[in-house]
Parts: structure tokens; sequence; C-alpha cells
């Protein structure tokens, strides 16, 4: 379960753990992910966690996602596509930008759900 004293985002603790087990062997290329419902069950947090971490492991190249499907472990590097052009390369530096500041946008979201949750809980 992540640990929000932490002082890291949970959807970091999710990857990361995804990413030790993988490494580690635990979770063989290929092996399928939990889903994002069962993520949220497991490390009682939001779909935007859960989706989060997901995506993380993706652009880290610990996962594979197919639509329909879920997503598989992977080792980064595995499968590495040949040399793509400048204009693929600008374009995916500048998905990486946006998926940053969408990540940041929506841990801000979950404070703000943690800090409504805790008035909720003190009235």
């Amino acid at each position: 379960m992540a640990d929000f004293t932490a002082g890291r985002a949970a959807y970091l603790q999710i990857a990361d753990e995804f990413k030790r087990k993988i490494r580690d062997g635990e979770l063989a290329p290929g092996d399928k992910l939990p889903s994002e419902a069962e993520l949220m069950t497991e490390h009682g947090v939001s779909r935007t966690v859960a989706r989060q971490a997901i995506s993380r492991l993706r652009e880290d190249g610990y996962a594979i996602s197919h639509q329909g499907k879920g997503s598989f472990a992977a080792l980064p590097g595995e499968g590495a596509s040949p040399k793509r052009s400048t204009e693929f390369e600008q374009i995916t530096e500048y998905l990486s930008e946006v998926r940053r500041d969408v990540r940041r946008l929506a841990e801000r979201m979950d404070q703000l759900e943690d800090l409504v949750r805790q008035q909720g809980q003190a009235r």
C-alpha cells in the first residue's frame, strides 16, 4: 500500500514497487499487471493515481499496454525500436512534458481531495 506520509507521490511509490518486482524477477516480461481498479483497491488510491502509476511504468519502459487487454510487464530496452526521425523525437519530448504537467496537476488534485476529506472528517 502507498505510504501517504512518505513525502513522495503515491503513483511514484506504486510504480517503483512494480519496477522493483520486474527487475527482481517477481514479475516476468509479459506478465499481466493489475488493472486500475485492482491498483485502487490494493493501494487505497484514486483512479487518477492508479492511472498515473501505469503511465509512469509505460514511460519508463516497464510496461506495455494493449487497449482492451491491459498492461503487461516489460524490461526497458527490450524490443527497442530503430532510430526515430527528429520530428518524432521532438513530438515525443513535447508529450513527455505534457505528461509531467498532467502528473503535477493530478498530484495537486489528490492533495485537494485529501484536504477536503480531512475537513469532512473533522466535522
